[in-house]
């Protein structure tokens, strides 16, 4: 069935139906429009699913898909140019550049926490590089999934754009094919198995993943609107975000007056929430297990309170907590934010180098040198000074992990690049021939030792 549909997406990207401009902005056009019609099915399947509310899910689900989509259609004829680059002395005659075409048939394996924005915004790269797709819905958000597929069947024949429900027996079966690219977003054990079977077809592939991403709270920094958004980019969407604050690290100096801030700060954006059911669920029981135990690795100062029947856990934040404590060993991804003091750059520095490559990075300071020191000692995919999530929203920034945090990059033109192979060319003239390179002898090579010099 999958090897079958997989086919029928090659060959139709091979007819050379999708390499034109024209076609490729039809099909993102209709992508946003799909976007409109079903948007009030989208946002009530969401909130099923995850009790995600209108607003919040709008501007995080939908929102940046429709500007992903507008920039793609307004950039795609510079993009589909082919890139003129220099030629060196010893290629004399000849002209090079650099041409971008589709890969085929890709697949899009979505996460569950994001489900509308992380299956559509690859996709959209997909489409604008000329690409046909298989997309594979979580089927951890069932509500969400069964929107995403009917929407897609009701928009696009399936040569150009299929969507197959499943759980992760399917997930592994469309692994098992091989198709031109795999684009996977979700966790680093499922993302290692992606990996091992793409390895096994040499598949290209893109690896979204996550990681225990710093708050960094330099002695200088505007301590209010510090507190102010790193509580709001740790608790959206529940703390089930790759890129939200993992932990805080606050200098000792200024640790008292930023906690008080960031408990103010975090009350008055979620407490309403929290009382009157309105704050986004945690997915499923497993994944609530696995955070409630994380509740007494440390001193709660705020927070705490939870609902195993509703799949609810307040904001929570947690002092005293140790570096080998569980909930320091594996990306949080819940509503729960450990606090550390630190007493110079270099010990914020070395904890930070103590984990694995972080997917995302927050400096909050108002010294460039503290700026330019985190952002440029530090190894991870992406981050903001003095904000936080805010730059996976920039369709100009690329976006994507280093080592555990993922494999390559998108949005915006590195989406376009992404979904793209990148042929080398080189056009050679005929009205000469260079006769240098048929030569031998001691004197041709001395000239060619010159010419490559």
């Amino acid at each position: 069935m999958y090897e079958t549909l997989k086919s029928v997406q090659q060959e139709y990207v091979f007819s050379g139906a999708t390499k034109s401009a024209s076609f490729r902005k039809k099909q993102l056009t209709k992508l946003k429009n799909m976007l409109i019609q079903h948007e009030e099915e989208f946002l009530q399947a969401v909130n099923k699913d995850l009790n995600k509310q209108e607003t919040e899910a709008f501007m995080m689900e939908i929102g940046n898909v429709h500007q992903e989509i507008t920039h793609a259609i307004d950039s795609l004829d510079e993009w589909m140019e082919p890139v003129k680059v220099k030629t060196p002395v010893s290629h004399t005659g000849s002209k090079s550049y650099i041409l971008s075409e589709p890969y085929g048939s890709v697949l899009i394996i979505a996460p569950w926490n994001y489900p509308i924005q992380l299956t559509f915004s690859p996709l959209v790269g997909a489409l604008a590089a000329g690409n046909c797709a298989v997309v594979k819905p979580s089927e951890l958000t069932p509500h969400t999934s069964s929107a995403i597929a009917g929407a897609i069947r009701a928009t696009f024949p399936q040569e150009i754009v299929s969507a197959v429900e499943g759980d992760a027996k399917t997930a592994e079966a469309l692994l098992d094919q091989p198709f031109d690219y795999i684009f996977f977003t979700g966790s680093v054990a499922v993302g290692k198995i992606v990996m091992e079977k793409a390895a096994k077809h040499l598949t290209p592939h893109t690896l979204e993943l996550g990681g225990k991403s710093p708050a960094i709270v330099t002695e200088d920094a505007k301590l209010d609107l510090a507190a102010k958004r790193i509580a709001w980019g740790k608790f959206t969407n529940a703390g089930q975000t790759c890129i939200a604050p993992d932990y805080v690290l606050v200098h000792e100096s200024v640790h008292d007056k930023f906690l008080k801030k960031l408990q103010d700060h975090t009350y008055e954006m979620f407490a309403d929430k929290t009382k009157n059911g309105t704050f986004t669920q945690i997915v499923n029981e497993k994944h609530f297990n696995r955070l409630y135990h994380y509740l007494d690795n440390g001193h709660v100062v705020l927070g705490g309170q939870y609902s195993k029947e509703n799949r609810l856990i307040s904001p929570t934040i947690l002092t005293n907590v140790s570096w080998n404590s569980p909930i320091m060993q594996d990306e949080i991804f819940g509503p729960i934010l450990p606090v550390f003091t630190y007493k110079s750059s270099s010990e914020a520095l070395m904890r930070v180098r103590s984990l694995p490559n972080p997917l995302a990075l927050y400096v909050f300071s108002e010294r460039e040198a503290s700026q330019q020191l985190f952002t440029e000692q530090l190894s991870f995919g992406g981050g903001c000074i003095n904000d936080t999530l805010m730059h996976v929203a920039n369709p100009y920034l690329p976006f994507g992990g280093k080592g555990p945090s993922g494999i390559g990059a998108y949005h915006g033109f590195e989406s376009f690049r992404t979904f793209s192979h990148q042929k080398g060319m080189l056009k050679q003239t005929t009205k000469f021939d260079m006769p240098l390179r048929y030569k031998q002898g001691k004197l041709a090579n001395k000239m060619i030792r010159n010419v490559f010099k």
